[in-house]
């Protein structure tokens, strides 16, 4: 599966990711962006789902690990770095059957950073594996 053009940020959107993460890897930093993975294989309940997503979003240790805080750190320059950001959630499927309610509020919150930033002319992609 071939990576989009990441530098087009007016393309950036959630998406489902059915390949290998390398290439987007790859193509990130070609576009010069911030590469974030997050795994989600050993989530279990919203709380590990904040923990990885701090972990793996390298959000500061203020952050108050609940949806409003994550909202606010996603629109925070730090997160995404100069030109943009790729986050990729890897193994996503059963956090997303075993809690549909939150991960529809994380699709919600993901797609408003999404929309912020392009209104920025920042890139904000992020993959679903």
């Amino acid at each position: 599966m071939k990576p989009p053009d990441l530098a087009q940020f007016d393309d950036a959107e959630v998406r489902s990711w059915s390949g290998a993460v390398e290439p987007l890897h790859t193509a990130a930093t070609h576009a010069q962006l911030k590469f974030s993975r997050v795994n989600l294989a050993p989530v279990k309940d919203k709380g590990a789902l904040m923990e990885a997503l701090a972990r793996g979003l390298k959000l500061p240790e203020h952050f108050g690990h609940n949806f409003d805080a994550l909202a606010d750190s996603l629109e925070d320059r730090e997160c995404v770095g100069k030109k943009g950001v790729v986050v990729v959630l890897e193994h996503a499927d059963h956090f997303r059957k075993a809690h549909p309610g939150d991960w529809r509020t994380l699709n919600e919150i993901l797609d408003e950073a999404v929309e912020f930033w392009k209104e920025r002319l920042v890139a904000f992609w992020v993959f679903v594996t």
